[in-house]
Parts: structure tokens; sequence; C-alpha cells
């Protein structure tokens, strides 16, 4: 009996060190297969990598965001979609997919705000936007000059007959009960009296808006586009357009055909797509039938208007 109580007291310790040992062994296991030794040294590295580059700022690694160095700011149904879409071709150029609008409706968001909206940019590129409305925002100039007084500013310009019909086709597709384009560009059709109250009439009056612009920049910071020329010949005026930005002449003929059914130019396949890139079914839309005379009176009343763009840009964009 007492040797297999002294049996009992020596064997007893072994028994239970081995149950403790395979209990550990076992609760070790069961983490390691739920992943949670892996999470420990996978934290270990992370922690190590995050002393590693914590120095290093965000902007170093991906770009950063700057405010624009160039704004297209007009003008309305003027081409500026097409501009864009023909800029971002080049290396150099990140733009802004959507129309920002901070100029003229969301001032008060502040200009951090606006420059969150910015894609990156890395040395040696150029952030740009548009927004066409800005070239009739009567508050535009200023702020825009006070967020930076060198920012260049980028006009595309068209026939203002042309345009008025083309912005009255625009609202047509959104509101089908709009009256006739000659009930609303005339004040008095007896008298023949342009109603420049309405927008479509009011915006290309060119050079008032212009005037406004012109307090705050100089000339040499403005460049007009044409509206024509970008469709007949758009690697001419990419060609004028990439040397005002100070950028190599990357976007050439090359990248442009003729769409004979849309009536303007296309981008060639861009890279890493498998077709041309043509503006959206909402551009090159048939205008509607117009009776001859409105159109007359109308050009006549944009005349003397069209004059004085001409003198203060000191281009003749050849409307009339």
């Amino acid at each position: 009996g007492v040797g297999l109580r002294k049996q009992g007291v020596d064997t007893h310790p072994k028994r239970v060190s081995v149950f403790f040992t395979m209990i550990l062994i076992f609760i070790y296991l069961f983490y390691c297969l739920t992943g949670y030794c892996d999470s420990i040294k996978e934290k270990r590295q992370r922690g190590l990598a995050y002393d590693t580059y914590s120095n290093l700022s965000v902007s170093n690694n991906f770009g950063t965001k700057e405010f624009p160095r160039a704004i297209i700011i007009g003008v309305k149904k003027g081409g500026t979609r097409a501009l864009l879409e023909f800029l971002r071709v080049h290396p150099d150029v990140r733009a802004v997919g959507a129309e920002p609008h901070f100029f003229d409706r969301f001032y008060e968001k502040g200009l951090q705000w606006y420059r969150n909206l910015m894609p990156r940019t890395l040395d040696g590129q150029i952030t740009m936007e548009k927004t066409p409305s800005y070239f009739i925002t009567r508050e535009a100039p200023p702020r825009v000059f006070s967020m930076s007084r060198s920012t260049k500013l980028i006009v595309v310009v068209r026939d203002p007959v042309t345009r008025a019909v083309s912005d009255y086709t625009q609202t047509l597709t959104k509101s089908p009960g709009l009256p006739s384009f000659q009930n609303l560009v005339f004040k008095n059709s007896t008298t023949g009296l342009i109603d420049t109250s309405w927008s479509a009439v009011r915006i290309g009056i060119y050079a008032k808006h212009l005037e406004n612009w012109l307090r705050y920049f100089p000339l040499a910071q403005l460049l007009f586009v044409s509206g024509e020329k970008l469709v007949t010949d758009p690697a001419g005026e990419m060609g004028r357009v990439q040397d005002f930005l100070g950028l190599k002449r990357v976007v050439t003929n090359k990248h442009f055909y003729f769409n004979q059914t849309k009536g303007f130019p296309c981008l060639k396949k861009p890279e890493g797509s498998s077709r041309p890139r043509c503006l959206g079914k909402s551009k090159g839309r048939p205008h509607p039938h117009i009776p001859a005379e409105v159109l007359h009176r109308l050009r006549d009343f944009y005349r003397p208007f069209n004059m004085k763009f001409y003198q203060m840009t000191g281009q003749d964009f050849g409307w009339d």
C-alpha cells in the first residue's frame, strides 16, 4: 500500500505537467491555424514599415493635389468638352472630369475643398479644370485672381448665332415643351428687338464678358480658341493650346480622324482602349429649323459686339 502511494506521489506531477504541455501545444496550434500568428508577424513587419516610411509624405508616392494652373472658363456650347478631351491625351495634363463650378456655385466651400477635387500630379504635369459658366459670372474673375494671379485662362468661342441655336437645342431636349427659338429670341417680334436677358443670347456677347476678366488678368494670360477651327483643324488649334500652356506638342494630326456621321473630329484609338473615342450622344445634335430672317436679325445684333471682341483679342474669328 505504501509502495502504491509512493508510486502515486511520484507519477502524479509528471502526468499533470504532460497534460499542461499538451494543452499549451493545442492552444498554440489552434491560434496558428486560425491565422493569429501570421497577423502578429504581419503587425510587427507593418510596424517596421511604418517606422521606415512615416517620414515620407503621401505626395512623394502618389503626386500632389494642386490648384489648377490653367482653367477653361468658357463658353457653353463652344467646344469646351472636345478641347478638354483632346488635352487629356497629353501625358503632362491632368484634369478633373466633371465641371467643379467652384468659382460660380460652390465658392463658400473654400479653397481646400476645391483643391481636394483635383487629380494628383507629378513634377512637370499641370492641373486643369473646365467650367464654361465662369466666363459669364461676374464674381469669377476676382475669385480666380485671389487663388492665383498667374492662372492661365482658355476661352473656346464660336459664332454666337450658331452657339445660341446649339444652346437652345440642348435645352429643348431637356424641356420639349419649350417655346420656339424665335419666340424666345425677340422681346418684340414686330420691332425685331432682341431679348438680351435670355441666357442663350447673353452668353454670345463675348466682348462684354471679356471686359470683366481684363480688369484682373492681362490679355497675355488668356487664350481664345476657335470652336470652328477645333472642328476643321483640331491639330492646328491644339498646337496653339499646347504652346500657350508651355507643353511639348504631343497632340498632333496623328491623333485625330474626322467622323462623317457626327460631323466633327474624334480621337483615334487611345492607349489601352480597343476603339476610337468620340464625344457622347449629346454632342453634335441636329439643330431645329429656324427661319433665315430670324437668324439674319440675330447676326445683325451680334455684329458690333463681334467687331469689338476681334479688336480686344487681336483675332478675327470670321463670323461675319
